[in-house]
């Protein structure tokens, strides 16, 4: 697969009753996710950086080369940009078999690669069927085959998942998160679906009405309190880096080492000792206590310390907290009176009381 290259965006387009407009610059590996209302001009984005629609002022360069500069009038087609695309509809050519996709538009130097592709996303025993004859998730796991396939240096992915019942949504998205592991360009992915960014992305883009309103790691992004209306679907999350350290067999838990030598008990997961796990924790369950509390069925209680408390955005009778636990955050949302009650400041030493912790599984 070709070496890496950064995405910087920095245009203006009209759309309607507003404009898109965009300053940004995404990392070259692993994958950037659009999130957004519908109609923010997050799939506009995908257009533009595809060929497939002309912003009216500004450019975009993949790594070195420029793929539109309107001030110097450059353009790349779109065939031209060595960019894959995966749509929210597979759009196989109905005539031609599953080989016949695969190989539609592939230049000759990617041919050493058509049977790894197909064993990385486990489409081999689908090479003589024709697309009428695929799933839903079959037929995405080919379209994204086609993608790859093209030598691209970028991959660009708008709702793969959509549509796709549970079963086969969350097959894709185990061959997604192969994917990101083994291929070394940038992914956009673009989902209206939280829990799947959360499960997928390294870098969260959030735009609303145009405009990019933050644009940094998805655990940065998760830890902005001014965004709390934009990331409520995100269930004001935190995302935490672990480890599995080990089971407990005899209660069916997995005890979870944290980066600053903490742990955290969950139901026990399918997964060996020393496996690297992301840990997704609602701020709707954290609740705090000024001191480590005994006889208590909270099976998590972690040190922590408060850097920010902040009036909710769209709560009048709540507080949206931040807490260090080391070099990383957690977020806590805790009603007015009960912060009132324990007298929280930032500076003080709390412990943050975990009910529930979500969480999802992928490299890091």
């Amino acid at each position: 697969m070709n070496s890496a290259a950064s995405l910087r965006l920095a245009l203006r387009k009209r759309l309607g009753g507003f404009q898109l407009e965009t300053d940004l610059t995404l990392p070259d590996r692993g994958v950037s996710a659009l999130f957004g209302a519908s109609g923010s001009g997050k799939t506009s984005l995908l257009r533009l950086i595809a060929g497939l629609d002309r912003p009216d002022h500004g450019h975009i360069r993949l790594g070195e080369r420029a793929l539109v500069d309107v001030a110097q009038g450059q353009w790349l087609p779109p065939n031209k940009r060595r960019i894959g695309i995966v749509f929210q509809e597979p759009r196989l050519f109905p005539h031609y078999r599953v080989r016949g996709n695969l190989t539609y538009g592939m230049p000759a130097h990617a041919r050493p690669r058509f049977n790894a592709i197909v064993e990385l996303l486990g489409i081999g025993s689908l090479l003589d069927r024709l697309p009428g004859t695929l799933s839903g998730g079959e037929a995405q796991r080919v379209s994204i085959g086609r993608a790859l396939l093209s030598d691209p240096q970028l991959l660009l992915m708008d709702e793969p998942l959509s549509g796709l019942d549970g079963a086969r949504k969350q097959e894709l998205l185990t061959f997604i998160l192969s994917l990101v592991r083994d291929i070394q360009i940038p992914i956009v992915y673009i989902s209206h679906d939280p829990g799947e960014i959360i499960a997928i992305a390294d870098h969260l883009v959030v735009i609303e009405a145009g405009r990019v309103l933050a644009s940094d790691s998805l655990e940065t992004v998760l830890q902005r309190l001014d965004l709390t209306p934009q990331l409520g679907g995100f269930d004001l999350a935190s995302v935490l880096p672990a480890r599995i350290a080990g089971h407990d067999a005899t209660y069916e838990l997995t005890h979870l080492a944290l980066e600053d030598g903490q742990t955290l008990v969950v139901p026990r997961l399918a997964a060996p000792p020393g496996s690297e796990l992301r840990v997704r924790i609602p701020a709707r369950d954290v609740g705090l206590a000024l001191a480590p509390i005994t006889a208590t069925s909270y099976r998590n209680q972690l040190r922590a310390s408060v850097e920010r408390i902040a009036p909710s955005p769209d709560d009048d009778s709540a507080m949206e907290l931040l807490l260090g636990l080391g070099r990383h955050r957690l977020r806590s949302r805790l009603t007015r009176k009960s912060c009132a009650e324990l007298k929280l400041a930032p500076g003080m030493s709390v412990t943050a009381l975990i009910r529930t912790v979500s969480f999802d599984i992928r490299r890091h």
